[in-house]
C-alpha cells in the first residue's frame, strides 16, 4: 500500500509543478529535434502563418528584429525555411516553413496532449472535470496572456 506523500507544498506550487512537468516534456521534444525553444515556436508560426515577414516574427516572439535574423539564419542553414523577395519589391522578403521544417514540428500538439493525459491520469473523469472548473473559476479573474 502507498503510503500519501509528506506535503508537498500550496496549491499554486503544486500546479508549478504540473506546469514544470508539461514544460520538460515540451523542452525534450523540442531538443530531440536539435532546436531551440526560439526556433520550433518560429517554425510552428510560419506553418501557420505562412509568407510572414521578420517585423511580425519579432514582434509575435518578443525578441529584437537582429535576434530573428540570427535565428532564421540558424533555420535556413538547416533548410527549415526560406525567404523569398516579394515581386516587385528586393527589400521586402516573406519568410516560410519548408515541408522539411513543418515535418520536422509536426507531432508537438500530440506529444503534449499525451502529456497531459499522462500528468492526469490519476484522475477520473469526474475529477478532471472538477479541476478543469476549479482551474477555469481561478484563471477567470487574471489578466489575460498576450501572445
Amino acid at each position: 500500500m502507498n503510503e500519501p506523500k509528506a506535503n508537498l507544498g500550496s496549491s499554486l506550487e503544486l500546479v508549478r509543478w504540473i506546469g514544470w512537468a508539461q514544460r520538460k516534456v515540451g523542452e525534450d521534444w523540442i531538443r530531440a529535434r536539435e532546436l531551440s525553444h526560439e526556433q520550433a515556436f518560429v517554425l510552428g508560426y510560419l506553418a501557420l502563418n505562412p509568407g510572414s515577414i521578420q517585423r511580425d516574427i519579432a514582434q509575435i516572439s518578443r525578441t529584437s528584429p537582429a535576434s530573428v535574423t540570427s535565428l532564421l539564419q540558424g533555420l535556413e542553414r538547416r533548410a527549415l525555411i526560406e525567404r523569398r523577395t516579394e515581386a516587385g519589391n528586393e527589400r521586402s522578403k516573406r519568410v516560410y516553413a519548408t515541408p522539411a521544417g513543418v515535418d520536422l514540428i509536426a507531432g508537438f500538439e500530440t506529444a503534449m496532449a499525451a502529456a497531459d493525459d499522462t500528468i492526469l491520469a490519476p484522475l477520473d473523469a469526474a475529477e478532471r472535470a472538477t479541476l478543469h472548473a476549479l482551474l477555469t473559476k481561478v484563471t477567470a479573474v487574471l489578466p489575460q496572456p498576450t501572445r
